[in-house]
């Protein structure tokens, strides 16, 4: 029972780590092109979003993972 939860607690720590950073880049590269062209935040915006919900999608897999395995 003990190795199950500190595979499970391993497992969502570890697979939250690349989504954290992907989320946190994709962010700060979209305010600044944003910041550099306001005027392309129409076309910006959806796609930061669709790459963030990409991005949160793969966290959310490790934590189905952890639950399963």
């Amino acid at each position: 029972m003990v190795e199950f939860v500190i595979k499970g607690g391993l497992l969502v720590a570890i697979g939250g780590i690349g989504p954290a950073v992907a989320i946190g880049l994709i962010g700060a590269k979209a305010m600044e092109a944003i910041g550099r062209n306001p005027e392309a935040s129409g076309r910006i915006l959806p796609a930061m979003l669709l790459g963030m919900a990409f991005a949160e999608a793969i966290a959310i897999y490790a934590l189905l993972l952890a639950f399963i395995g």
